[in-house]
């Protein structure tokens, strides 16, 4: 690799960890404000899609520069592209943000809806941990830490049915919140939808890593037993 081209490519590294970072933050602040009924703060995070959808144009364009004056091959092709391609997959987390964001201002501020939610902060959590241990394995090349990641989104989905669980025995018994359960349920899929991103970000780094791109599920046999470590 030559010298501008590592420099370059170190660079848009450290931009992606800056955008990973901003976008696990927000992501965490969504759920927070939904649960806490601040509005405020979900337009707020609204109004941020703007600037991440500017970021992630601003990092696609400037990799594809970089493809065309400096040539790069082999390894150097391969980290551009997983840049490319993680920059797109930030970008639609942060679409289900504002997704949130949005459903929280549809709800009236008045309304307490923390018995519904009872699932979601712990299954945002795994999920912000989840993007967190990805951004990590692709800082560091990890190809072991990209590979068990994934493992956790079994726990995401259960904690889905739960909540989608909850949801339905609350229709039951008030068929009048049927809008606001349906809603919530949307939050929830929301997350359930950003941790699959996750592991679609694990494949790219495995990519970067190796040359092959494997499809990945949540329960790699391989790494099941270490489902539960901390991030």
């Amino acid at each position: 690799m030559s010298h501008i081209l590592n420099q370059e490519v170190g660079r848009l590294r450290e931009r992606i960890l800056v955008l990973g970072s901003e976008v696990e933050e927000n992501l965490l602040i969504a759920v927070d404000a939904l649960k806490r009924r601040d509005q405020a703060r979900s337009l707020a995070l609204i109004q941020a899609d703007e600037w991440i959808n500017e970021k992630r144009i601003k990092i696609g364009m400037d990799c594809l520069t970089l493809m065309a004056t400096q040539q790069p091959v082999a390894r150097d092709m391969r980290q551009i592209a997983a840049i490319i391609e993680i920059a797109g997959e930030l970008e639609r987390i942060h679409d289900y943000v504002k997704g949130i964001s949005k459903i929280n201002r549809l709800i009236s501020p008045e309304i307490d809806i923390k018995a519904l939610l009872l699932p979601l902060p712990d299954m945002t959590a795994i999920t912000a941990a989840m993007l967190h241990a990805s951004l990590t394995a692709f800082a560091h090349a990890d190809e072991a830490l990209a590979r068990r990641t994934p493992v956790r989104d079994s726990e995401v989905d259960r904690m889905y049915e739960e909540l989608n669980a909850e949801v339905i025995r609350r229709v039951h018994e008030t068929p009048s919140d049927m809008e606001l359960a349906n809603r919530l349920q949307w939050a929830g899929h929301n997350i359930e939808r950003a941790a699959d991103r996750v592991i679609n970000i694990c494949e790219w780094v495995i990519y970067m890593i190796t040359g092959i791109f494997e499809e990945m599920d949540n329960a790699s046999p391989q790494h099941e037993q270490e489902a539960n470590l901390n991030y």
